[in-house]
């Protein structure tokens, strides 16, 4: 009975003792802390790092979430959603603000609907007046642009009974003007401003139409980043990547509308270059459904920050896609499990609640690959994760530093800049960099700033800043980006001539 005993405790410390060997194996493998970089504005679109994405859509300036005003000639007061919807839609502000602000929902190159403050429709009244009191756009709550030739912000707008909104007094706007021209004292005649617009996949997709759009999204993956960039890179001393992606990629091959099929193999992609040339990739779901931000790279359609409670369940299930799909895959490194949720409008309960789920569905098929928790941008303690993340095992905390951003950037000299980093930076790096919690992780930064005219040892002296204190994050750093069409954006551009070093 002793010896039997003996070898049942003998068998059991030499398993440990294995299991000990290869968990250490796999950590080392990841030969932490990551030098990696994001591949940007490929599988999530981001307009502004590459414009030319959007060159063939017509009337590319009036997309999905792109917010308007509209101002009658004839009164030279602002249409306006009363009390910010709910109710009537009149002509009677002098100045704009919230309540005289449409948000478009493009239905194709001149049909939209217009979604006021509090989230209603415009639509059409019993009686041909205008009102925004429906929550789902229909046929009576969507309307044509018609934009006069040379002069594309003056309009007129057409509703589906045939005729032209007029505005005849500034409590009557109406849809039953039958007339022509554009003439001041034209009732019908609105000049429009463009306050702010939206160029993420959901515009771009939905901008070029489903006959258009799976073309020139599987020629832009195609081209945007290939297995030449991850001979680049590895050979430049990366060795990982931060992939950002959308709910919808779970969704391949046919997604919902307006996104298109493609992405998914796009990362497999990836996945089988990293391999070949030595690299991790941490798969970062950027966009959920909802929008956890509000920015065009959430995936919105129209800026509205709406992911909450009701949506955790949807983006769990597009953790548990990925990580069934690449848990044995050698070059999975992490799965993020969403990137940059805004405070207030993210709770901290919600995210927490959704962090435990999503944990738990990446860790029903693996239990080595990291999982990280992006930190809450906004009003929120940047400690706020550390508790529930000592829990969990082989988990980060994402943190991104930009000094952009803040008025008070702009106030700052390059030597200021720097200092900023030593200083501040370091220090709030270090409140989330323990030694008994989760890993610490820049995944994101760049070596652009908001000072005006820096030479090129002004930005190299500030990208050597920061590589030396966020090199201190023990999980690693991930510029941000790879490629961009603005220069120092784009890490490639900067180690080919010379601005960063690695």
């Amino acid at each position: 009975m002793a010896y039997h005993s003996y070898l049942t405790l003998y068998w059991a410390f030499y398993l440990s003792y294995l299991l000990s060997l290869s968990h250490a194996q796999g950590t080392t493998s990841f030969n932490l802390p990551f030098k990696a970089v994001n591949l940007g504005a490929w599988l999530v679109t981001e307009g502004w790092m590459k414009p030319s994405l959007f060159n063939g859509i017509i009337n590319k300036d009036l997309l999905d979430g792109t917010q308007v005003q509209f101002m009658s000639t004839k009164l030279q007061t602002y249409l306006s959603a009363e009390n910010g919807g709910g109710t009537n839609v009149v002509a009677d502000r002098t100045s704009a603000s919230g309540w005289e602000t449409f948000r478009l929902w493009r239905i194709d190159k001149s049909s939209f609907n217009f979604r006021v403050f509090n989230k209603q429709f415009v639509g059409l009244g019993n009686k041909g007046n205008t009102v925004a009191v429906s929550r789902a756009p229909s046929a009576s709550e969507t309307f044509q642009i018609i934009r006069k030739d040379g002069d594309p912000n003056r309009v007129r707008i057409k509703a589906t009974n045939g005729f032209f909104l007029q505005a005849t007094s500034r409590t009557s706007v109406t849809a039953d003007y039958g007339g022509s021209g554009w003439e001041d004292s034209n009732p019908s005649v609105f000049k429009m401003t463009i306050i702010t617009t939206l160029k993420g996949e959901y515009q771009v997709t939905n901008g070029y139409g489903p006959d258009r759009a799976p073309q020139i999204m599987k020629d832009h993956w195609n081209t945007y980043i290939t297995e030449e960039d991850f001979s680049f890179m590895s050979s430049k001393g990366l060795n990982a990547v931060r992939i950002p992606v959308g709910w919808w990629i779970a969704h391949d091959p046919a997604p919902p509308k307006p996104f298109v099929g493609g992405s998914l193999e796009a990362l497999d992609n990836a996945f089988r270059w990293a391999r070949k040339y030595g690299m991790k990739v941490i798969v970062d779901l950027h966009a959920v459904q909802g929008s956890q931000n509000g920015n065009e790279h959430s995936g919105t359609r129209d800026g509205y920050q709406e992911w909450g409670d009701s949506n955790i369940q949807d983006t769990v299930a597009v953790i548990d896609f990925l990580a069934k799909r690449y848990a044995n895959n050698p070059s999975l490194g992490a799965i993020e499990l969403i990137n940059e949720p805004l405070a207030p409008g993210v709770t901290l309960d919600n995210l927490k609640k959704y962090y435990q789920a999503g944990y738990d569905a990446v860790r029903k098929y693996t239990s080595s690959a990291y999982v990280i928790l992006s930190n809450r941008l906004g009003p929120a303690d940047p400690k706020e994760l550390l508790p529930f993340g000592r829990n969990l095992n082989r988990v980060v905390i994402d943190v991104h530093y930009y000094n952009l951003y803040s008025s008070m950037f702009n106030q700052m000299n390059v030597q200021q800049n720097i200092d900023y980093i030593y200083n501040q930076r370091a220090s709030e790096l270090s409140t989330v960099t323990t030694s008994n919690g989760p890993l610490s992780f820049v995944g994101e930064w760049t070596a652009e700033f908001a000072f005006n005219g820096a030479s090129m040892q002004d930005y190299q002296r500030f990208a050597q800043a920061q590589q030396a204190v966020y090199g201190k994050a023990t999980f690693g750093w991930s510029y941000w980006a790879y490629k961009c069409s603005h220069n120092h954006w784009s890490l490639r551009w900067m180690i080919e001539n010379n601005y960063i070093k690695l």
